[in-house]
């Protein structure tokens, strides 16, 4: 179909202009790592820099001091969650770490944590270290195609050993999405809890941890969330466990009265007892216009569009890539993924680079061969992702990746 006419009779099309857009010519299909910097981001960053820290100075903390459960209320509601079980606070490894050991100190004589293979590699590298750390064992879900995740497997590997099983719920590079809620049951039935990273779905994927029972979660906020590079992290604990957890990490922001300067920790009570040092407010302030703009948008309509972008990607694929060697490296069916497509070709990295000097168009690329295009629904257009397919093949056709060296570049 036309890709403007699809543009045309879509309802969150206004959204874009709500984006700090400098280059229109540039087809950005890497949400799933940055989203663009929504306009009123900026205005905020200036506000809390320019005028509060500028004249408050210190008596800014008045109104600063409560944003890290401010925000973590309006990220409760995309997430299906109560406002009092969210927090921002830290990185997402941070609060992977705080969260997966508090949950193994908490199950008594269980020492095992089962994760799979397709999560993201910095969770495996927390969890090594706990596992390390307490004497305990970590065992990896294997892939049978290194695109999914054969649920019966994750039942095979729980036994009565099972502290904790985690995982992303959406995977990072080939973009196939866990069945939460009956993963969760499946977890709970063996005594273990359940601890989800939800970097990659949340903003785009209707998630409820509430409905589907879910122990623990994490996730970040500057992909589809649009907070910013490196924008602080949110974490998840349900209020059955609030008070049972105890966090790893002491700190003043995690007690009972930080003011009081007590020389002796007592943990706060509720989800605030994971936080642990002074909040960084710049960044804290980045993140709630693009949580409002998904809010405002709805994440049912943010999905509906996304299934229907990602849909179209692939008929693309069909059309003009299958036959250049490029292969699908994404779930075909668009309910068990999220809202990026993977494509693999020997020539990935080349063509990544081709794409990104050559011809204005900026994907990802993924070890060893897979190349990324991240759809992110609020402003990516039908007319971008048929122009990105159009170059992809291109670069391809006339082999104008032989350009470009085979050196992986430190950030890719």
């Amino acid at each position: 179909m036309d890709p403007d006419a699809l543009d045309a009779v879509d309802p969150l099309r206004g959204f874009r202009e709500r984006f700090v857009i400098d280059d229109p010519n540039l087809v950005y299909l890497d949400g799933n790592s940055l989203g663009r910097l929504p306009i009123k981001t900026r205005e905020r960053i200036n506000q809390v820099a320019g005028q509060e820290w500028a004249a408050d100075l210190v008596r800014g903390w008045g109104k600063w001091f409560d944003l890290p459960q401010r925000l973590g209320g309006k990220i409760a509601e995309i997430i299906g969650a109560h406002p009092d079980e969210v927090i921002v606070c830290d990185s997402t490894t941070v609060n992977l770490y705080k969260l997966a050991h508090a949950a193994m100190r908490a199950q008594g004589g269980r020492n095992q944590v089962v994760t799979d293979a397709l999560n993201f590699p910095s969770d495996l590298y927390a969890l090594q270290g706990i596992v390390h750390g307490l004497g305990g064992q970590l065992e990896l879900v294997a892939s049978d195609d290194e695109i999914s995740i054969d649920p019966s497997r994750i039942a095979d590997r729980l036994n009565q050993r099972s502290a904790l099983f985690t995982a992303s719920h959406v995977s990072f590079k080939s973009g196939f999405m866990h069945d939460m809620g009956a993963v969760t049951e499946t977890v709970h039935a063996k005594g273990a809890l359940a601890l989800w990273d939800l970097s990659h779905s949340v903003g785009v994927t209707p998630i409820r941890l509430n409905e589907w029972g879910v122990d623990l979660a994490i996730g970040c906020t500057y992909k589809y969330l649009n907070g910013g590079p490196g924008a602080p992290a949110f974490l998840f604990v349900r209020r059955g466990l609030q008070d049972r957890l105890q966090s790893p990490i002491w700190g003043w922001f995690g007690q009972t009265d930080p003011f009081a300067f007590g020389l002796d920790y007592a943990a706060s009570c509720g989800v605030s007892r994971f936080m642990v040092g002074t909040p960084p407010i710049l960044s804290l302030a980045a993140i709630e216009p693009g949580v409002d703009l998904i809010l405002e948008a709805g994440i049912g309509a943010i999905r509906e569009k996304s299934r229907s972008q990602t849909a179209y990607l692939v008929q693309l694929w069909e059309k003009h890539l299958a036959s250049l060697g490029v292969a699908l490296k994404s779930p075909p069916d668009a309910t068990r993924r999220g809202s990026h497509v993977s494509f693999g070709h020997p020539e990935a990295l080349r063509i990544a680079k081709a794409l990104i000097e050559k011809m204005n168009v900026i994907p990802d690329f993924r070890a060893p061969d897979n190349l990324r295009f991240g759809i992110s629904p609020l402003y990516a257009t039908y007319r971008e992702i048929h122009q990105g397919v159009e170059r992809f093949a291109e670069v391809i056709r006339r082999r104008q990746y032989e350009e470009y060296s085979e050196t992986r570049p430190s950030v890719t």
